[in-house]
C-alpha cells in the first residue's frame, strides 16, 4: 500500500468552496465582500483557499499576502507590501501611481522601491519625508485596489491573519469600510487555536462581523465518514481495515492534516501504527531524512513557514549541491514544499514542532545567520529589512547588535506610517537600552527623546492611555532644568485630552512657563505650538476671554517668526471664540484671514473648512456652511484623505443638510463616515445627528435604545468638550420627551444647564427650547412626574427666561427666544410670533411645522375649530414636504382626535412615524421600487421568516437578508415586517 502527502481531492469542503464562488460572483457584479475563514491549525484552511484559487479565470486579478511569524513585533504591513507589489507587477509602476491619484506619496512610504520608476524620477511626485499619515496610506491603498478593481476584479488573499501585525490589522479594518464601490474580495484566514484572550486578532474579527460585507466562517472538523473518503483518496492499493480507519479518526480527531500525516506513515496497516503523542506525530516524516536534510529543516525552521531559496543558500554552511540535495530530500518525503521560488513547510504545525526541537545554541547560531544575511540584503537593496534584523539578533541573544536594527526598525515603520508597529520596536529599544553601551550615539537620540518618540507613536496608533502612560515615564526622568521637560509636558496634555481626560490647560500652562525665555529657533517653535495648543483647550472649554488673548498672542508670535502655519490655526481658534462671545462679524472677517495664511497648507486649510462651515451652521447660514463643508472635502479627496480627515469635513455638512431638510442626502453622509470607524470625537458628533434625526422622522424608541447604547462611549468626549456635553444634552432630551419620559428628559437636561453654558450660544439655545418643552409638558400634565419632580421643573421657568434673554447678542437669538417663549406661554400669538420667526432663512425647516401645529392646538384649545384645521392642514402638509415625520403623526393624531379631516391623512399616521403619506397609491409605488431580490425577499417574509432563514433560502447570510429587509421597510414606509407584507398585498 502506498500513499501521498497530501489528498488530490478536497473532502467536506464543497459548501464553503461554493460560498467563495458566489462571494466572487457577487464582486464580478459591483458588490463587494470579503470572506474570513477560521479553524484550527491542520482544519484545511490553506488547502480550501487553493481550491479556490486554482478555479478562479482569466477575468481576475489574483494577489496574495503572507503573514510573518517574527514574534510579538512583526514587520509592518508585510503581508500587504506582497501583495501590493504582486499588484504592481500585473499593471506596472507607472500604472499605479496614476490610479492612486493625489495619494502617490503615501504609496511610495509603503513601497520606497517604486521611487526608481520613469514617473518618479521625472519629478512628477514630490516626497515629504513623514508626510503621510496613517489616513493617507489607507486612502491610498483603498483608492489603488478600488480604481484597479474596476479594469478586473480582485481577489486579495492575506493568510494566517494570527500573525499580522498591528499595522495590517488596522489598514484591513479600514479596507473593510472604505471599498464600498470596489470590484474587490478579500479572503481572509486565521488559526482560531492561536486567538487566544488579548489577541489583537479578536478585537478586529468582532469588529469585522459588524460589517455588511463581511462574512466569517469556521471548517468544522471531518466526520468519521469523511475521514475514511480522505484515506481513500491518499491510498494507491489495498485499503486499511476498519480498525485502522478506526484508529486514524480517532488519533487524528477528524483534523484532515493529521490524517495525511498518520496515513503517511510507513506501516499503516494495524492499530500499532499510530504514533504515541502529537509531537511524534509531526516529526514523523522529519525523522526519517538524513542528518544534512534535518538540519537544513531546522535552519529553515528558524527563518519562518517560507525562506526564498536565496536567502536559504546564503544561510546554508554547504555547497550549493548539497542545499539542493537536502532539500529535494524533504520534498519527497512531504515535509517541504516548493512555492516559487520559495522553500515552504507543508504545514505550519511541522514547522513549529521543528523549531521546538531546536537546542538553545542551534536556535542562536541560525539566527546571527539569518540576521547577518538579511543584513548583506539591507545594504544592496531598497526594501526595509531592519525589523528581521532585530528580530534576528535578539533571537541570537545578542542585544548589541540587536539595538541599531530595532532603532532602524522603528524608523522605517515610522516611515511608512506603521505607528503601532513603530511604538512596540520603540518599547523594544527601551528594553534594550541599558544593556547597550553607548546606547546614545547608536540611537542618535536620548533616551527621553526615544520615549517621546515611542508615546507618540503608541498616540498615533490610537493607543491613548499608553501614550499617557510612557510620556509620565519620560516626564519621571526628566530634570526640570532639561529642555525636554517643557515639551514632554505639552504631549502629556494632548495626550490627555485625547484621551478625554481632564487637567491639559494646567499642564500646557506648566509647559508654558518651563520654556526659557532666550530659547533658541526650536524653542520658539515650541513655545508658538503650545500657545497655540492651549488657545485651543481653552476654547473648547468656554473659557473664552482667555482663549482669544492666548491665540492672539501666538498668533503675533507665529507672524513674527514665519510660522504660517501656527499663524492660520491660532487666528482660526481667536476667530471661533470671538463668535462664540457674540462678535460675530469680525469672527467671520478674521476666519477668512486664517485661510489666506494657511494657503498651501493642507493641514491648516482643512482646519479652516472644519471651523468656518461649523461657524456658518451656528449662525444660520445653512447653504454657505454646506458649501464650505464640501469644498473642504474636495480638497481632502484631493490630498488623498477623504476616507480619513474628509470625514470631519462630510459629518460637518450633516446638521446644515438637516437644517434645509435634506434628510436623505444627510444620512448618506453619516453612514458613510460611521463606516470608516472615525475618531472618538467625530463618531459622537455623528452618532449625536442620527439620534436626532431619527426623533423628528418619527422613530423614537429606535433613537432610545440606540442612545442607550452609544451614550457610555459618548461620555469621554463630552468630559472635555462643552459643545459636545450641550449638543449631546439637547438630544438626550428631545428622546426622552418623545417616548414620554419627562423625569429622564428633566434629568438629562438639568445636568447640562448646571453647567455654563452662555458662551457658547450657538449650541445652549436649542437646548433651552429643549428644556422649555419640558416645562410646558409638566405643566399640562403634572402627574406624568413626581410631585416634587414637578414643583423643580415648573419652577425653572424663570431660570430658563432669563438665560436665553442673556443669549441676545446671538445672531440667532429671536427665533429661538420666540420658540422658548411660546412653550412657556403657548398662546395663539406667541405661537404666531414663532411661526413667523421659523420662516425666516437662518430657521431649520422642520420648525416651522411644528409652530403650526402648535397654532392649531392653541385655536382648538380657543374653539376656533375651522381655523384651527387650517393651521394643522398647513402644519400636515409641509411635515410631509419636509420630511419631518415626528410633526406628521402628532399633526394627524391631534385632527383625529379633535374629529377634523386631515387632506392626505390616514390612520396610519395617527399610529405610527413612517416616512410619508401611506396612501394605496403611494403603496403601490414603493412596491414598484422594490428590487427583484427585495420582491424574493418579501415573500419569504410572508412566509414568516427569519433573517437566517432568509438567508439559508436564498444563499446569502442572514446579516446581507437583514440588509434587504431593512430596505424594504424604508421603501414601503413600514415599521414592522407584518406590515410590509400587509402593504404589498394591499397593491395587488
Amino acid at each position: 500500500m502506498t500513499s501521498s502527502s497530501s489528498s488530490p481531492t478536497m473532502i467536506a469542503r464543497d459548501a464553503e468552496l461554493e460560498w467563495l464562488n458566489s462571494l466572487l460572483d457577487a464582486v464580478r457584479a459591483g458588490t463587494p465582500a470579503t470572506a474570513v475563514i477560521g479553524g484550527e491549525a491542520g482544519i484545511g484552511k490553506s488547502r480550501l483557499v487553493s481550491e479556490f484559487i486554482a478555479g478562479l479565470g482569466p477575468d481576475v486579478r489574483l494577489i496574495v499576502g503572507q503573514c510573518v511569524d517574527l514574534g510579538e513585533v512583526a514587520a509592518p504591513y508585510a503581508p500587504i507590501k506582497g501583495a501590493l507589489r504582486q499588484l504592481v507587477a500585473h499593471v506596472g509602476s507607472e500604472r499605479a501611481l496614476e490610479a492612486v491619484g493625489p495619494g502617490r506619496a503615501a504609496l511610495l512610504a509603503l513601497l520606497p522601491e517604486l521611487a526608481a520608476s520613469e514617473a518618479v524620477t521625472a519629478g512628477e511626485i514630490v516626497i515629504t519625508p513623514g508626510g503621510a499619515g496613517s489616513g493617507q496610506l489607507h486612502e491610498a491603498v483603498a483608492v489603488l485596489l478600488e480604481t484597479l478593481s474596476h479594469d478586473l476584479p480582485i481577489v486579495l488573499v492575506i493568510e494566517d491573519l494570527h500573525w499580522a501585525d498591528a499595522a495590517t490589522l488596522a489598514l484591513l479594518r479600514f479596507l473593510l469600510r472604505s471599498l464600498g464601490s470596489s470590484r474587490l474580495l478579500m479572503l481572509l484566514t486565521y488559526r482560531t487555536d492561536d486567538v487566544t484572550r488579548g489577541h489583537p486578532l479578536r478585537l478586529f474579527l468582532s469588529e469585522a462581523e459588524r460589517d455588511r460585507w463581511v462574512e466569517r466562517r469556521e471548517l468544522e472538523r471531518l466526520t468519521e465518514a469523511e475521514v475514511r473518503a480522505l484515506v481513500g483518496t491518499l491510498i494507491d492499493d489495498e485499503a486499511p481495515s476498519d480498525r485502522v480507519l478506526e484508529a486514524v479518526f480517532r488519533r487524528s480527531d477528524g483534523v484532515p492534516f493529521f490524517v495525511e500525516e498518520l496515513v503517511g506513515i510507513d506501516g499503516c496497516r494495524d492499530e500499532g501504527f499510530v504514533p504515541g503523542t502529537l509531537r511524534d506525530l509531526l516529526l514523523a516524516r522529519y525523522e526519517r531524512l538524513s542528518d544534512d536534510a534535518q538540519e537544513l529543516l531546522r535552519l529553515l525552521s528558524t527563518g519562518g513557514v517560507r525562506v526564498p531559496h536565496s536567502l536559504l543558500a546564503a544561510v546554508h554552511r554547504g555547497g550549493d549541491e548539497a542545499l539542493e540535495a537536502a532539500a529535494r530530500e524533504a520534498v519527497t518525503y512531504g515535509v517541504l514544499v516548493i512555492d516559487g521560488d520559495d522553500y515552504a513547510f507543508r504545514h505550519a504545525l511541522v514547522r513549529e514542532a521543528i523549531l521546538a526541537d531546536l537546542l538553545p545554541g542551534e536556535r542562536a547560531r541560525f539566527h546571527a545567520r539569518y540576521a547577518e544575511a538579511y543584513e548583506s540584503r539591507a545594504e544592496a537593496g531598497s526594501r526595509r529589512l531592519a525589523a528581521e534584523i532585530s528580530y534576528h539578533w535578539l533571537g541570537a541573544r545578542d542585544p548589541v547588535r540587536a539595538f541599531p536594527a530595532t532603532i532602524q526598525a522603528m524608523r522605517e515603520a515610522r516611515a511608512a506610517v506603521a505607528y503601532a508597529t513603530s511604538a512596540q520596536l520603540g518599547e523594544r529599544a527601551l528594553e534594550l537600552w541599558d544593556t547597550v553601551p553607548d546606547a546614545e550615539r547608536i540611537a542618535g537620540m536620548t533616551k527621553l527623546e526615544l520615549m517621546g518618540r515611542t508615546a507618540s507613536q503608541l498616540r498615533h496608533a490610537g493607543e491613548g492611555e499608553r501614550s499617557v502612560a510612557m510620556i509620565k515615564l519620560a516626564l519621571a526622568e526628566c530634570p526640570r532644568s532639561d529642555p525636554q521637560y517643557a515639551r514632554l509636558l505639552r504631549d502629556k496634555a494632548l495626550y490627555l485630552a485625547n484621551v478625554g481626560r481632564g487637567g491639559s490647560i494646567e499642564i500646557l500652562e506648566e509647559s508654558l512657563a518651563a520654556i526659557p525665555d532666550d530659547d533658541d529657533e526650536a524653542g520658539q517653535e515650541l513655545r508658538a505650538t503650545v500657545m497655540t495648543g492651549l488657545a485651543g483647550r481653552l476654547m473648547i472649554e468656554a473659557r473664552l476671554d482667555e482663549a482669544v488673548e492666548m491665540a492672539d498672542a501666538a498668533y503675533e508670535l507665529a507672524r513674527s517668526l514665519g510660522f504660517a502655519r501656527y499663524a492660520s490655526v491660532a487666528m482660526n481658534i481667536s476667530a471661533v471664540s470671538r463668535a462664540s462671545r457674540g462678535e460675530v462679524d469680525r469672527a467671520l472677517s478674521d476666519i477668512e484671514r486664517s485661510r489666506e495664511l494657511a494657503e498651501g497648507d493642507g493641514a491648516a486649510l482643512l482646519r479652516y473648512w472644519v471651523n468656518a462651515s461649523d461657524l456658518r451652521y451656528l449662525v444660520g447660514d445653512f447653504p454657505e456652511a454646506v458649501r464650505l463643508a464640501e469644498e473642504g472635502l474636495a480638497r481632502a479627496r484631493a490630498q488623498g484623505v477623504e476616507r480619513s480627515s474628509g470625514v470631519i469635513l462630510a459629518s460637518n455638512a450633516v446638521d446644515p443638510l438637516f437644517a434645509l431638510g435634506e434628510w436623505e442626502r444627510a444620512d448618506a453622509l453619516i453612514e458613510r463616515a460611521l463606516a470608516l470607524d472615525p475618531p472618538g470625537p467625530v463618531r459622537t458628533y455623528l452618532e449625536r445627528a442620527k439620534l436626532w434625526a431619527l426623533v423628528w422622522r418619527g422613530d423614537a424608541e429606535h433613537a432610545a435604545a440606540m442612545f442607550r447604547q452609544v451614550r457610555p462611549a459618548m461620555a469621554p468626549v463630552m468630559q472635555v468638550e462643552m459643545q459636545t456635553r450641550l449638543g449631546v444634552g439637547r438630544v438626550a432630551v428631545e428622546i426622552a420627551l418623545a417616548v414620554g419620559d419627562l423625569s429622564q428628559a428633566w434629568r438629562d437636561g438639568r445636568g447640562v444647564l448646571r453647567e455654563e453654558v452662555l458662551p457658547l450660544a450657538g449650541y445652549a439655545e436649542p437646548l433651552l427650547w429643549a428644556l422649555a418643552r419640558v416645562v410646558a409638558a409638566v405643566r399640562a400634565d403634572p402627574a406624568r412626574v413626581s410631585e416634587a419632580e414637578a414643583d423643580e421643573i415648573l419652577g425653572a421657568d424663570p431660570e430658563i427666561r432669563a438665560l436665553i434673554d442673556r443669549l441676545s447678542f446671538w445672531p440667532t437669538h429671536p427665533l429661538w427666544k420666540a420658540f422658548v417663549d411660546a412653550e412657556l406661554t403657548p398662546t395663539g400669538a406667541a405661537w404666531r410670533a414663532a411661526a413667523e420667526q421659523a420662516a425666516a432663512d437662518t430657521a431649520p425647516r422642520f420648525l416651522r411645522p411644528y409652530a403650526l401645529l402648535r397654532i392649531g392646538e392653541a385655536l382648538l384649545e380657543s374653539g376656533d375649530r375651522q381655523a384651527a384645521r387650517d393651521a394643522l392642514q398647513e402644519a400636515f402638509d409641509g411635515a410631509v414636504e419636509g420630511g419631518v415625520t415626528a410633526v406628521q403623526t402628532r399633526t394627524a393624531r391631534v385632527a383625529m382626535q379633535a374629529g377634523l379631516a386631515l387632506d392626505g391623512a390616514t390612520h396610519r399616521d395617527t399610529e405610527q412615524g413612517s416616512a410619508g403619506v401611506a396612501g394605496a397609491d403611494d403603496a403601490a409605488d414603493a412596491v414598484a421600487e422594490l428590487t427583484a431580490r427585495e420582491r424574493q425577499v418579501l415573500d419569504l417574509i410572508a412566509e414568516g421568516l427569519s433573517n437566517r432563514q432568509i438567508g439559508e433560502r436564498l444563499y446569502i447570510s442572514g446579516k446581507t437578508a437583514s440588509v434587504h429587509v431593512s430596505a424594504i421597510l424604508r421603501k414601503l414606509g413600514a415599521s414592522s415586517r407584518t406590515e410590509a407584507v400587509y402593504l404589498a398585498r394591499a397593491t395587488h
